[in-house]
């Protein structure tokens, strides 16, 4: 299979951006909208790889006792506090890159065909420079631009976002987004003291996998990308890191671990609110009878009840994850969507609603028709 750039998308900008009063449609269009009547991008193509090596949380606290005596640790405690009974764990050697080819394989495999773009959307990197999305596109055989896209847990609904502009935009016809997450790397397994062990405790529930899709343009207006909406409230920022590789502690050995403020990260999350979802749904005229998914991202079994609450989203539209897998990062939203096809909640013709949940802080939402 040969892979490369359709060189007619960008050839001739007037054709590829259409007549002009399609053009001002398209400037006009409100934001986070798709216009009606211009190309959509559709998900033509879904991978998730989740490595069959895993870790109990009960390991996990039997281990954290093991290296830290001099540590006060409550039995059952990350298990009750998280609901998590298993992490996945990359297998010896492999990058983050790795775990993303291995689930585009499978994406590809789904939807064969050039390439015009990769798009490598992670938390996880392999390397500071350069672009994790150049390892990836070598290793598929790939000859074709690359960009990383990175904003913690929301990386891969982000990705969404820029890969279905570019296609509406006529820049490009199909964009292999990829994700590769291994956060096991930034586990804290010696400690200084209890505090350590709190700052540090939801890298315990981190979980490592990769997920694909390849979005590909549509011209029959029935299927892709309907809506997005994106928040931040950056003012957070500093509520969870990962700090090490930037140049703030660039060569600090203590800055390779997870550091993040739980109960504050929660909060953050509330004040943000419904809001957001809800405004969504208004501007576009649906309910959540119009959806037979709603995949959210998923840090502890407790969090959920109520943002569902709040949301008002029926309990047979989800998909849960974080008991069997593990906090994914942005490996999460494709899984469940994945679970849910495998299960036979959505097919050709469903509504499905993503909702990325990131530090920083940020909320994304891709609401798409499969």
């Amino acid at each position: 299979m040969g892979f490369g750039i359709r060189k007619e998308a960008i050839a001739d900008p007037d054709r590829a951006l259409g007549a002009p009063e399609d053009r001002l449609a398209l400037v006009l269009a409100p934001t986070g909208q798709v216009p009606t009547g211009q190309v959509s991008a559709r998900l033509a193509g879904l991978g998730v790889y989740l490595p069959e090596t895993t870790r109990r949380t009960a390991d996990t606290e039997k281990r954290l006792r093991s290296d830290n005596p001099h540590v006060r640790l409550a039995t059952g405690l990350i298990k009750r506090m998280t609901g998590v009974h298993t992490v996945h764990l990359r297998p010896d050697g492999w990058e983050a890159s790795d775990l993303a080819v291995a689930a585009a394989r499978v994406a590809l495999e789904e939807s064969p065909g050039p390439i015009d773009l990769v798009l490598f959307a992670s938390a996880s990197q392999d390397l500071v420079e350069p672009a994790t999305s150049h390892i990836v596109a070598a290793k598929l055989g790939i000859d074709a631009p690359v960009m990383d896209i990175k904003n913690a847990c929301n990386s891969v609904v982000n990705a969404m976002q820029v890969a279905d502009a570019l296609i509406r935009s006529g820049q490009y016809r199909r964009i292999l987004i990829a994700s590769g997450e291994g956060p096991s790397v930034g586990v804290r397994w010696k400690l200084r003291d209890h505090h350590e062990f709190i700052r540090s405790f939801p890298g315990y529930t981190m979980s490592d996998g990769g997920a694909a899709l390849v979005l590909e343009a549509d011209d029959s207006g029935e299927s892709g990308i309907l809506a997005t909406r994106f928040v931040a409230a950056s003012r957070h920022w500093n509520v969870g890191t990962l700090p090490g590789g930037g140049t703030m502690r660039g060569h600090d050995p203590d800055a390779s671990y997870f550091d993040m403020d739980g109960r504050a990260l929660q909060q953050a999350f509330l004040e943000l609110g419904p809001q957001p979802v809800l405004d969504l749904l208004a501007d576009n005229g649906w309910t959540w009878d119009d959806f037979d998914l709603v995949a959210i991202h998923q840090v502890a079994l407790p969090y959920l009840p109520p943002i569902f609450e709040r949301l008002g989203v029926p309990d047979d539209r989800t998909v849960l994850t974080i008991a069997e897998h593990g906090n994914l990062a942005s490996v999460t939203l494709p899984l469940q969507l994945r679970l849910a096809r495998e299960r036979g909640m959505v097919g050709p013709g469903s509504r499905v609603l993503l909702i990325g949940l990131a530090g920083g802080i940020s909320l994304g939402l891709v609401a798409v028709r499969l």
